[in-house]
């Protein structure tokens, strides 16, 4: 088994998330294990597990699954109509949204 080379990446360095094309600090991204070129943001990463849970519990449905389901489509809900963006109701359902899957 040979060593592979570290990659040569400066930590100062600002890099562009593949998904939404922000630009970040090595500290805030995440490099994909096959393929370390590809970097996507920690808020990507969230949405992307996000969107990994809803195919899974499309393959396999279940009731866990299903109040997922729920609230999924009670966040469609709050984005469509901007809710999120409002000061006060906005800090809470932003604040709620960490906590739910």
């Amino acid at each position: 088994m040979s060593a592979m080379p570290a990659a040569e990446t400066n930590p100062a360095k600002p890099e562009e998330c593949w998904c939404c094309g922000n630009t970040y600090g090595e500290s805030s991204l995440l490099h994909l294990g096959s393929h370390p070129e590809v970097t996507v943001c920690l808020a990507c990463g969230d949405y992307l597990a996000r969107r990994a849970q809803e195919r899974r519990d499309e393959f396999s449905p279940s009731l866990a699954g299903r109040a997922r389901d729920v609230m999924r489509a009670g966040r469609r809900v709050v984005m469509d109509h901007g809710w999120h963006e409002l000061p006060v109701v906005g800090r809470v359902l932003r604040w709620l949204d960490r906590y739910v899957p």
